[in-house]
C-alpha cells in the first residue's frame, strides 16, 4: 500500500474548517480548481466523500465529522514539531485567556491571581467566564482556555487534569441565628428551613442521603442556581445555606459558619485544559499562577478564612 501525502492533513483540515471549497481555497491561498482537485484526492484516499452538497452550500459526512478534531490536533502538534521553540518573554506577551469557573473562584483567588499577572505579564488580560453547567464543549473548542471546578462525567478522557485544593461543605446562617449558638446536631440542622442550590433546579443531593440513614430530611424551602444566591438568603433570612467552605470563603463575611453534622466525602477542585495547550509555554506559565494562587489559600490553617469576624 502506498504512503498517503501527509500534505493532504492541512487542506482537510481547512475544508473541515472552512466547510467551502471556495473559502478553503482563498485561506490557502489556492484556486477553486486545485482545491476541488485536493478534495477529490481526499475522498480517493480516505474512501468518504467527506463534503456533501446540500442546497447551495455543503454539509460533512458522519466520516468527516469524526476526523476533524483528530485532524486539527494532528496539524497543530506538526506545526508545534517543527516551530522552534521561543523564550517566553511575560513583559512582552499580549494575550487574553479565558477562565471558566464557579462563582466564588474569583472573590476567593482572584486578587492574588490578577495581582501576579499584572506584575509579571501587564500585557495579559483574564476573562473569567460563568460556569453554567458541567459540558465541556468549551474546553474541548477552545472557547475557554481553562477550568476549574469538581472534574464530573462530562469530562472528556482527554483532558488534562490537575487537583488544586480538597474542599468541604459547611453549613452557613446568619449572626444571631438558632444554629449560631450551640451544639449543631444532625436533627437541628435537618430542623431548619434550607436553601438548595442545583443548577438543574434539583431537590436532594449528597447532604440528603447523609441524613436518611439517621431518619432526617432537609426541608427545601426554595432552590437557587449557585452559592452567592444562597448566601444572600441566609444573611437576610433565616434560612441554611450549606455551600463550600474554601470556594466561599469571602463570600461568607459576616455570616456564621459551622460543619455539617454529617459525614460527606470531600470535594476535590481541579484544573482542566485541553492536551492541544499542554505544551504551550504561556499556558504552562498561566497553569504555574492559578495553581500557586490556590495554595497560598490552602496553606491557610483550615477555617482561618471562615466564620464570623472576630
Amino acid at each position: 500500500m502506498s504512503t498517503p501525502d501527509l500534505n493532504l492533513l492541512v487542506t482537510l483540515d481547512v475544508l473541515l474548517a472552512e466547510g467551502s471549497v471556495a473559502r478553503a481555497a482563498r485561506r490557502l491561498r489556492l484556486s477553486p480548481s486545485a482545491m476541488s482537485r485536493a478534495l477529490a484526492r481526499l475522498r480517493e484516499t480516505t474512501g468518504d466523500p467527506l463534503l456533501v452538497r446540500a442546497g447551495r452550500g455543503l454539509v460533512p459526512t458522519p466520516r468527516a465529522i469524526e476526523l476533524r478534531e483528530r485532524v486539527a490536533q494532528l496539524v497543530q502538534d506538526s506545526v508545534a514539531v517543527l516551530r522552534p521553540v521561543a523564550k517566553l518573554k511575560l513583559k512582552q506577551l499580549v494575550r487574553t485567556f479565558s477562565l471558566r469557573t464557579r462563582e466564588g473562584f474569583v472573590e476567593n483567588f482572584g486578587p492574588g491571581l490578577i495581582a501576579r499577572i499584572g506584575k509579571e505579564a501587564p500585557g495579559v488580560r483574564l476573562c473569567f467566564v460563568q460556569k453554567a453547567d458541567k459540558d465541556s464543549t468549551p474546553l474541548r473548542d477552545g472557547a475557554v482556555d481553562l477550568e476549574i471546578g469538581v472534574v464530573g462525567r462530562g469530562a472528556g478522557p482527554e483532558f488534562r487534569v490537575q487537583m488544586l485544593f480538597r474542599d468541604r461543605f459547611v453549613g452557613v446562617v446568619r449572626q444571631g441565628h438558632p444554629l449560631s449558638q450551640g451544639e449543631v446536631t444532625a436533627s437541628r440542622y435537618a430542623a431548619g428551613g434550607h436553601v438548595g442550590v442545583s443548577r438543574q433546579g434539583i431537590d436532594k443531593g449528597p447532604i440528603d442521603e447523609a441524613l436518611a440513614p439517621l431518619g432526617l430530611k432537609r426541608d427545601i424551602v426554595t432552590i437557587v442556581g449557585g452559592f452567592s444566591s444562597a448566601l444572600g438568603l441566609a444573611r437576610a433570612s433565616d434560612l441554611i445555606a450549606s455551600v463550600p467552605e474554601r470556594h466561599t470563603g469571602v463570600l461568607r463575611a459576616g455570616l456564621h459558619s459551622f460543619p455539617l453534622p454529617v459525614s460527606l466525602p470531600e470535594l476535590t477542585i481541579s484544573l482542566l485544559w485541553h492536551p492541544r495547550l499542554d505544551a504551550d509555554p504561556a499556558h504552562r506559565w498561566l497553569r504555574t499562577c492559578v495553581r500557586e494562587a490556590c495554595s497560598d489559600l490552602e496553606s491557610l490553617p483550615a477555617g482561618a478564612e471562615t466564620t464570623e469576624p472576630r
